[in-house]
């Protein structure tokens, strides 16, 4: 029993920071339970990293 709580909390350890990185990327937050998946999590690092992101198209420029 004690090991399944420690793996649900590195699980969310883990998911949680990367919610939010996908979501501020303009990604699906739910990506970030990929992370959780051995070499999954090194593809979608990769994903990130040279993919555009779809919270920077439309010129950058904020406000109305």
């Amino acid at each position: 029993m004690d090991f399944i709580l420690w793996l649900l909390i590195v699980g969310v350890i883990i998911i949680w920071p990367f919610w939010k990185i996908f979501t501020k990327a303009g990604f699906s937050g739910a990506l970030a339970i990929l992370m959780i998946i051995p070499v999954i999590n090194v593809v979608m690092i990769f994903y990130l990293a040279f993919s555009e992101w779809p919270a920077l198209k439309g010129g950058g420029q904020a406000g109305p």
